[in-house]
């Protein structure tokens, strides 16, 4: 720990003296290693230009250094300045020709730009020279992936897992490429294999249960997530994911245990706080679900689902005026998402800011416009306002896209009932129990009116005996 800090105080030195050496113009000269750590600093920081300005006065000492080269083609690529991320790279192949790392570099940049085709030639002639195969056919098959060429995508993650059996990514994307050609089931004989071939492999046990668990066979993955628990007492991602799928089974109490058991092991994280905290919200224990998000944010301010996670459990506590702060500090973080927007409305719509709801249903709805809850929610904020023709274009617009979704035809029916357009009613009822009869009670339940539910019930009643 003592070294940990050594270092970083030497890391911190070396940074103010260079800022301060390039403010005053009196830039001294470096070792290549120091230059190494400045530029990895700010690319860590995300301080891009920085980065760029340490590279260009690194190349100036070691105008031969490949290495220096190819960390200014990594920031100009992601600088998005493309071309002359090739230009520095074709320099340094200049000067070492068959470079993995230069090659590598140049199919990265090539496969930013959607050029497949030259990536995937890139990163092959680079496989006879590198240590690290795995990850180049990782990055060959995402090349494949990007292309569509799912069956090329797969062969090249089966290669990088035969070699690498905990490249969690290849692991990751292989799995999703055999769900999307429907090939998931029958690669289980796949992964036993490896099971076959070392039974107390944790990590092939480990990759057996992510399998499972896509595929929906929970109570499976949580086995295979066991045996490897069992070989490793100490494998936090096993029992993570076992929280997961236990999170799927409903069995809220067993996450709850194998998400602490994944803090005890790996220490404090934003994602496993979270975790926890949303199965602590589905035991409706509320208070500890606000502890964990809380948590969680402080690790990471800008995890946006902790913040939905505070706001969702105080709504849940009807704590709408608490909510608002939270759900809205969540939409800041990601204003694209349509259950942030949909949540806000709600919550506006409880302290009785109804323009600011609506608005919020707006925006909830343009980005998800087959959103039945939205629809539904946002109409009848007009119609208790007395808007029955406002409410009514909500649901008849959402109709020419969604013709089959009976609460729509029901909802239709009861605006139409409060604008008195008796026949156009009837006409609404009549396709909503067609499509869906038993959901009928709904209707009845939305006019409290004793004799306005007798007559509903008289039609729905006389429709039933006529499609007996």
């Amino acid at each position: 720990m003592g070294e940990q800090f050594k270092r970083k105080d030497e890391l911190n030195t070396l940074i103010k003296t260079f800022e301060q050496q390039l403010k005053n113009h009196t830039l001294e000269f470096y070792q290549i290693e120091q230059f190494d750590e400045i530029i990895s600093h700010y690319i860590e920081l995300g301080k891009n230009k920085m980065a760029l300005k340490a590279c260009t006065i690194a190349i100036d000492q070691y105008p031969y250094s490949t290495n220096l080269m190819v960390e200014k083609a990594q920031v100009l690529l992601n600088l998005e300045k493309y071309d002359k991320s090739l230009d520095i790279l074709e320099k340094a192949m200049a000067l070492q020709p068959n470079d993995p790392e230069i090659l590598t570099m140049k199919g990265n940049l090539f496969l930013v730009q959607g050029l497949h085709r030259e990536a995937i030639s890139n990163y092959e002639s680079a496989l006879p020279y590198s240590e690290d195969k795995a990850d180049l056919y990782y990055q060959i098959g995402l090349a494949y992936q990007n292309a569509f060429k799912y069956k090329k995508a797969i062969e090249n993650y089966k290669k990088a897992i035969e070699i690498d059996i905990i490249h969690e990514n290849a692991l990751y994307e292989l799995a999703y490429c055999l769900d999307i050609t429907n090939q998931l089931e029958h690669s289980i004989s796949y992964y036993t294999k490896f099971i076959d071939q070392d039974p107390y492999s944790h990590y092939a046990w480990y990759n057996l249960g992510i399998v499972y668990n896509k595929l929906g066979k929970f109570e499976e993955a949580i086995k295979a997530y066991e045996y490897a628990t069992l070989i490793d007492e100490n494998f936090a991602s096993a029992f993570f994911n076992s929280g997961n799928s236990y999170m799927s089974l409903e069995k809220y109490t067993q996450a709850v245990d194998a998400y602490k058991k994944t803090l005890e092991i790996e220490g404090a994280s934003a994602e496993t706080y979270c975790s926890l905290a949303e199965s602590y919200e589905k035991l409706e224990h509320y208070d500890l679900a606000v502890k964990y998000y809380q948590k969680a944010v402080k690790i990471d301010s800008f995890y946006d689902e902790a913040w939905f996670g505070v706001g969702k459990c105080l709504a849940l506590q009807d704590k709408w005026y608490e909510a608002i702060h939270f759900l809205n500090r969540a939409l800041k973080l990601d204003c694209e998402n349509s259950e942030y927007w949909k949540k806000v409305a709600e919550a506006e719509y409880h302290v009785g800011n109804l323009v600011s709801s609506l608005d919020a249903y707006e925006e909830a709805n343009l980005l998800d416009p087959e959103d039945l809850e939205i629809l539904l929610d946002w109409s009848f904020v007009y119609y208790e306002q007395g808007e029955y023709e406002k409410a009514l274009e909500i649901i008849v617009d959402a109709l020419n896209d969604l013709p089959e979704e009976a609460d729509l035809y029901y909802r239709a029916t009861a605006y139409l009932l409060a604008l008195g357009k008796y026949k156009e009613a009837y006409n609404h009822l009549e396709n909503a129990l067609v499509i869906d009869f038993d959901k009928h009670i709904d209707l009845l339940e939305f006019f409290p009116k004793l004799e306005t539910q007798k007559a509903l019930f008289k039609i729905i009643d006389q429709f039933r005996k006529n499609n007996k």
